[in-house]
């Protein structure tokens, strides 16, 4: 039987590609993999280039008023704790608005919304199997080993 292997890549049509390519590749640290901003105006983004040719898409063209909502939210895994501190450092210096940081029980996810209003989730996987819907708030100033912790607690009892 055919199956899905995983997701490949989101594309989102934007309204100012230039402040989203900015905004994507400055501040989130994504890498221009390919781009034609004159005729088709897109930007194609990638976490590891050198593995995945693209991952994002940012595309010309949203003809939604801004406040209309189109994404529910685009997320992305970070490899460690650690980079999920810094990211909510970069931001909160880029005046970026954390709408909220909680423990998922298997995950530890910040959200905020990039330049457009899209919703996107900055998350660490943390092994647990925890069951969902589940959000603890937490703060990033707590040590990874306490954030881990209050992930732990979510396990349901046997």
């Amino acid at each position: 039987m055919a199956m899905i292997e995983g997701l490949g890549h989101v594309g989102i049509h934007v309204q100012d590609l230039m402040k989203q390519r900015d905004f994507w590749t400055r501040v989130m640290g994504l890498t221009i993999a390919d781009e034609d901003l004159e005729q088709r105006g897109m930007v194609f983004l990638s976490s590891h280039p050198e593995e995945e040719h693209h991952e994002f898409v940012l595309m010309k063209g949203r003809d939604v008023p801004y406040e209309g909502k189109l994404v529910q939210q685009i997320s992305f895994k970070v490899p460690s704790i650690d980079d999920l501190k810094e990211y909510h450092h970069k931001l909160k210096a880029e005046g970026v608005e954390i709408e909220r940081i909680v423990s998922h029980g298997n995950a530890l996810g910040m959200y905020f919304f990039d330049p457009e209003g899209n919703r996107i989730e900055l998350y660490y996987k943390t092994g647990f199997p925890v069951p969902q819907p589940h959000g603890e708030p937490v703060d990033m100033e707590t040590s990874n080993e306490e954030l881990l912790e209050i992930a732990r607690s979510a396990l349901p009892s046997s």
